[in-house]
């Protein structure tokens, strides 16, 4: 384990890494001792941060949804990040790669919370009941550290779950519309169909994600409040992105797609 003021540190170069754009050493190789609660911890404080700079925590994510990602990344579980306002990018407007990384995309389902909801205890029916809606999303996913070989699931949490930023549809459904287990999607890049899968690749379910975080985020003592906007996992592997690049994600049963571009 870390003390506070090493965790400090790497909240310090994971800040100076934004301004030099400039990718950091994995927080793993540059403090040995690091463990998971550091990684969390190291997230929590940098989040904290940019809220006392004016921003706004908007929604979660949760990766590492499926089994094949978790033994890549040496876990057992899911991981989680929190997203502020500025991650959230709108549809269909061009987005300049320098903005990132190393960016990748991928295709989910984001949840849309109607009434605060805190683990533990939270089984899925709680995560229904407290849903307003769902909505076709893609994120993308960035690289603060550097990608090189032992970078792992520690330096996976503390570069905010490589969140680079969440681009949402606007076309809202219901659970009680849709068979959530069920729902298909496809991924196309420049006008040609890259990718498709469905959502059951995340945890058997969507809503197992959310109930896993709501009961996660609970042993941080956080919980999710109305407005929060829970993005779920994708259900396909990540695809690079370069400058000219436009996709397009479409999902069946009434979700409709999203699309977004880069420049």
């Amino acid at each position: 384990m870390l003390d506070q003021a090493t965790r400090e540190k790497v909240v310090d170069a994971l800040f100076d890494t934004y301004r030099s754009r400039t990718p950091m050493p994995l927080p793993t190789k540059t403090w040995p001792g690091i463990e998971v609660e550091d990684a969390y911890r190291i997230q929590q404080t940098f989040i904290a941060r940019k809220v006392a700079e004016g921003g706004k925590v908007k929604g979660y994510k949760v990766g590492l949804t499926s089994k094949p990602m978790q033994e890549f990344s040496g876990t057992n579980e899911p991981d989680f990040s929190a997203v502020t306002d500025d991650f959230f990018l709108p549809e269909s407007t061009p987005i300049p790669m320098s903005r990132f990384f190393a960016p990748m995309i991928e295709m989910e389902i984001a949840f849309v919370m109607k009434e605060p909801l805190k683990g533990p205890g939270v089984l899925p029916v709680d995560v229904i009941r407290a849903t307003d809606f769902v909505l076709p999303a893609i994120e993308i996913v960035d690289f603060r550290v550097q990608r090189e070989p032992g970078l792992n699931v520690i330096d996976n949490i503390a570069d905010l779950a490589f969140c680079g930023a969440v681009v949402l549809g606007a076309n809202p459904r219901r659970l009680d519309q849709i068979d959530i287990r069920r729902v298909q999607g496809a991924l196309y890049k420049n006008g040609n169909k890259e990718l498709e899968g469905e959502a059951s690749a995340v945890l058997g379910n969507p809503v197992t994600a959310v109930a896993w975080l709501a009961n996660k985020l609970g042993e941080f003592g956080t919980s999710f409040q109305p407005g929060d906007t829970i993005l779920t996992g994708s259900f396909i592997r990540v695809l690079p992105v370069a400058a000219g690049d436009e996709f397009v994600c479409r999902f069946d049963q009434g979700l409709g797609e999203v699309a977004t571009s880069f420049e």
